[in-house]
């Protein structure tokens, strides 16, 4: 029997057509703003990993929010690099069609649109220009697009390239039909020779009638050639019939105009219907390397939309020079560099989730970031920690090395020098970097001296980088001991991985700031966001201890009392103390309204917290409240997701746990159960080997595993081996409405710590 939804047909509950797309919904989470976020997104249209993207702008130049869903009035299509608000862009240019009246100021040009008249996918967006009748229609390839702008009758069809502020250059060539400029627009993290190249041709059946550059807000008479704080251009055509259409093909490059018109060749000679569809069949290519069958069609629109996040970043910086080899401009020397290199991600918040998935579902993608990584190691000293493009300072932590680590352990290795990458931990795990705070360690003298920050030291948020370091330590020592290190060497990253044991304070039962006399926060305050923590509390911050959840269980007297205490986090009321923010930040605001106590999933700290009770006697209860997550917190809305969406991550944690397992520790070759939320699925790994699963039984109340089978063979474990599962095979669990209470709870069932001494190989 086939039934067909929309575009994607099912048969027996399996996805078997090709158009996963059809499910993305590049407008959820788009509905933010700096009080509140349900993403901080916006439409991205691109390839995946593409270098470039583009999205309908309704902010002000240099506003991250570039797109709300609440605004009425879009004031161009932009080329972005941006991965967070918070970081905002990089590099940025737009462009915009109008009509009637030469208008090009972003104030001015900008025109009502109706989301009733706007069509996103990840690969084609259009919207309906209502000032100016005008319908702008764009797909991209991984540095290129091609736009299609049908006018209206009007004597005066226009359009405006705006190259943005901070000093940018254009030079219109009108007998070439075309466009060229550059943007040095950015953020930070750059070199001081920084620029976004970029080229336009118009199709020639459309000369320019007049053309005219611009400067703020003023047209420079005569000129063809400008450079300036702030410039851009307004081109005329000849006079539109209605339905005419204009073609406009764009292209940039980090390196040079030369490249960007090198780029352009991206587009070949390919209409615009003709490139849409490679688009379209490029995502499903990657879309389709998770085939989930059954559940509700928004269901698999959340899914295939999270997954779909999980594929932007991080980005391609990379570009193939005439030769055909591959190079790239380095942010951090400003040369031409030969070899890979990806950006725009904080491995604070992607080395739980998403790198995992890309370790295992994409490895070959992976590969390549890791070389990206080496190179960055190469010309800079330092690995990155949040780089756009290159080493920004946010957040804390030293997550490289949970991501070159798990990449290395899931048998990622080709095309890298692991040894150059091993190194560059070694480096970083023993060093601060001497003006960027997140790159290498902050407080690196006080942790190796002490084996913590201490919190009266003038380093804010101590206990969180203390507890990140211990687990980085510990996949530095399984990467040594993968290596072959010296014994000594092994042993030392051994020993640190344990000083989370040095925060955790006996009286208050939880991890908490300590002086350097040893003494702990005296003024503890379990509620308190912040200070000693990073965009959480002790509450959410007590759980990383992703390496030795059995040594945090001992810390906490028992499994009884972990477990209790467990339950709390969803018993308590939404309390919170912003004293240290000194108001109330949007990571708190969206923990209180989402009637889930202390559970703060719209931020990264506790989103694993959730599986810790497969280490106990009750897995049940992740079966549980894994459910109501993804039942409450995702919808394919606007405002779809439950805080920042970060990079990927927390996409990439639904995209997990909708399969019914979560790599709690990376590095540690083990995912750890939850519950299917499909019937079915199928993951397509390299070398065309299929992991099929399939769940009897299963529904929104049938969410309790009462049996489960691997290959065919009866399976007991709270967890499933990475290199089991590479090889393909079957995994079939039968679901059921009452927990089985009986199931898995032996101490062999239990998923690895460091303290249990066992280890997936």
């Amino acid at each position: 029997m086939k039934v067909w939804i929309g575009a994607v047909c099912l048969m027996a509950g399996m996805v078997c057509a090709d158009d996963f797309v059809s499910h993305v919904l590049p407008l959820m989470g788009t509905d933010s703003s700096h009080e509140l976020s349900a993403g901080n997104l916006y439409p991205a249209i691109a390839r995946p990993w593409g270098m470039n993207t583009w999205t309908p702008q309704t902010g002000e130049n240099g506003n991250g929010w570039a797109y709300t869903y609440a605004s009425r009035k879009i004031r161009g299509i932009k080329q972005t690099h941006q991965p967070s608000p918070w970081i905002n862009d990089y590099g940025q240019f737009s462009v915009m069609p109008v009509t009637g009246k030469r208008a090009f100021s972003q104030k001015d040009r900008a025109s009502f649109f109706s989301h009733k008249a706007e069509l996103a996918a990840p690969h084609y967006y259009r919207v309906y220009l209502a000032d100016w009748d005008t319908t702008v229609e764009v797909t991209p390839t991984e540095r290129a697009a091609l736009f299609r702008i049908t006018y209206p009758k009007t004597d005066e069809p226009y359009f405006v390239v705006d190259a943005f502020e901070k000093e940018s250059y254009v030079l219109v060539i009108p007998e070439e039909n075309k466009i060229v400029g550059w943007s040095t627009r950015n953020s930070g993290g750059v070199a001081k020779n920084f620029r976004n190249y970029f080229v336009l041709e118009f199709d020639l059946d459309h000369p320019f009638a007049s053309a005219e550059v611009w400067s703020g807000d003023k047209i420079r008479e005569g000129v063809s050639e400008l450079k300036d704080d702030h410039v851009g251009c307004v081109v005329k055509f000849k006079p539109c019939a209605r339905g005419e259409q204009v073609s406009v093909r764009v292209a940039s490059s980090f390196i040079s105009l030369e490249q960007a018109e090198r780029n352009l060749r991206e587009i070949g000679n390919d209409s615009f219907d003709a490139l849409c569809e490679k688009g379209r069949a490029a995502w499903n290519a990657v879309l389709g390397r998770i085939a989930v069958g059954g559940g509700t069609e928004d269901q698999r629109r959340v899914f295939y939309t999270c997954l779909y996040r999980s594929l932007l970043f991080p980005r391609m910086f990379f570009e193939v020079d005439a030769s055909g080899k591959v190079v790239h401009y380095s942010p951090h020397d400003g040369s031409v560099k030969p070899g890979y290199y990806y950006t725009d991600t904080g491995f604070w918040d992607t080395f739980r989730a998403l790198f995992p998935l890309l370790n295992f579902v994409y490895p070959e993608r992976s590969a390549q970031m890791m070389a990206g990584l080496e190179n960055c190691y190469r010309e800079s000293g330092w690995l990155p920690e949040w780089a756009s493009p290159g080493h920004r300072d946010c957040m804390v932590g030293n997550n490289s090395a949970a991501v070159v680590a798990d990449a290395w352990l899931n048998d990622v290795r080709d095309g890298y020098d692991i040894g150059k990458l091993y190194e560059g931990l070694v480096h970083g795990a023993e060093n601060a970097h001497p003006s960027i705070s997140s790159v290498g360690r902050r407080g690196a003298p006080e942790y190796l001296k002490m084996g913590y920050v201490p919190r009266d030291i003038g380093i804010n948020e101590s206990a969180a980088r203390t507890l990140e370091y211990a687990y980085d330590d510990w996949c530095i020592w399984r990467l040594a001991k993968a290596l072959g290190r010296p014994k000594a060497e092994i042993d030392k990253f051994a020993v640190r991985s344990q000083n989370y044991r040095n925060l955790f304070s006996a009286s208050a039962g939880l991890m908490s700031g300590r002086n350097k006399d040893g003494t702990f926060d005296s003024n503890f305050n379990p509620f308190k966001w912040g200070g000693d923590f990073t965009e959480g509390n002790s509450l959410h911050y007590t759980w990383s201890v992703f390496h030795d959840i059995q040594g945090l269980i001992g810390l906490m007297n028992g499994e009884t009392s972990f477990t209790k205490r467990l339950d709390s986090i969803f018993q308590m009321p939404p309390l919170f103390d912003e004293s240290y923010y000194r108001f109330v930040i949007h990571e708190i605001r969206e923990m209180q309204i989402m009637n889930f106590g202390q559970y703060a999933h719209g931020n990264q700290p506790i989103q694993h917290m959730i599986y810790l009770y497969a280490w106990t006697n009750e897995p049940w209860k992740s079966q549980h409240w894994v459910r109501e997550v993804m039942n409450r917190l995702y919808t394919p809305t606007p405002d779809g997701y439950c805080g920042d969406e970060d990079n990927g991550q927390t996409s990439a944690w639904y995209v997990w746990s909708a399969l019914g397992f979560y790599p709690v520790c990376p590095g540690s070759g083990e995912y750890v159960l939850g519950t299917p939320l499909f019937p079915s699925a199928v993951v397509t790994l390299p070398g065309n080997k299929e992991l099929r699963l399939t769940s009897v039984g299963n529904s929104d109340a049938n969410r309790y595993i009462q049996s489960m089978r691997l290959n065919g063979s009866e399976y007991t474990r709270n967890y499933l081996r990475a290199d089991e599962l590479r090889k393909g095979g079957s995994i079939e669990w039968k679901m059921g409405s009452t927990p089985n209470r009986t199931r898995s709870i032996a101490a062999s069932d239990k998923p690895y710590s460091f303290s249990s001494g066992t280890m997936s190989k």
